[in-house]
């Protein structure tokens, strides 16, 4: 990608669980810069219909076209899971969401064809990741785990109270028909902060999959595939440029961001989308 003009990457999530894919992106292509949008003001999305998950959604990634973004990168789970379709055909400009690259490393990394998919109750009752895997040839056990987002807002990502949850959450998940399991597939972008304490829980034979490191790989792919030609960049930076809109508080953003971007999150602009 040296000899093109460092393209700009749109990541578009209800909040800021999303940072954890554009930390996966920002780890795998550097030489790009990123507009993230999180709509702070109207989450969760996890309990509203799908067509009203679809009307945000379309709102929000229009807004980072109209602020230059050249790819979409759709982090929410609920939104990819209940409106890609209508994402898709409201862009103009190429879209993956997270549940397909998601579901594509977990089949990958199943040897025996069974994988366990946790997620947020809307997530979950959408079997967005039951239909992608069941395409692939493998059994899936879909488990939805409510108290987890709100405790990795809490930071408690090591609290022992955490971890007797998730042990109750993944002992029910594991269970009965799904016992030869052999990937735990993380369906939520807070999950990812949780990989050390689930890794300590799941027997060693069993892979966690991180749907917000296959997306990066599946954006990687695109670029390679698809890169974005344009006139050469005048301006040669090795750093990317990253700049955030919020629906609701940018100082809340900022505070809670960082811990899920993992390094200071600056350049918060507040959104307001008109309905």
């Amino acid at each position: 990608m040296s000899s093109i003009r460092r393209p700009t990457i749109g990541v578009f999530d209800s909040g800021v669980g999303g940072l954890t894919v554009l930390r996966a992106l920002l780890n795998r292509i550097p030489d790009a810069d990123y507009l993230y949008f999180g709509d702070t003001a109207r989450l969760p999305y996890g309990s509203k219909s799908a067509a009203t998950v679809a009307h945000y959604a379309v709102g929000a990634v229009s807004y980072l076209q109209d602020q230059g973004a050249e790819l979409l990168v759709i982090a929410c789970n609920t939104a990819t899971a209940l409106a890609l379709d209508e994402i898709k055909a409201g862009s103009h400009v190429e879209v993956i969401g997270v549940v397909e690259p998601g579901a594509d490393a977990a089949a990958h990394a199943s040897t025996k064809r069974s994988v366990v998919v946790i997620g947020t109750e809307a997530t979950v009752a959408s079997h967005a990741y039951r239909r992608a895997l069941e395409a692939k040839g493998v059994a899936v056990r879909e488990k939805a785990c409510p108290l987890l987002v709100p405790l990795v807002e809490e930071g408690w990502t090591e609290h022992p109270v955490t971890e007797q949850v998730a042990r109750i959450y993944l002992s029910e998940a594991f269970s009965e028909d799904s016992r030869d399991a052999d990937v735990l597939l993380l369906g939520c972008t807070h999950y990812p902060l949780l990989k050390p304490l689930l890794r300590r829980i799941v027997p060693d034979h069993i892979s966690i999959v991180d749907s917000a490191e296959s997306t990066a790989q599946a954006v990687a792919r695109q670029l390679q595939i698809d890169p974005l030609h344009t006139p050469n960049d005048p301006e040669r930076r090795s750093v990317p440029r990253l700049k955030f809109y919020a629906t609701d508080s940018a100082e809340k953003f900022r505070k809670m961001g960082t811990r899920f971007l993992g390094h200071p999150v600056e350049d918060v602009v507040h959104a307001d989308l008109k309905e």
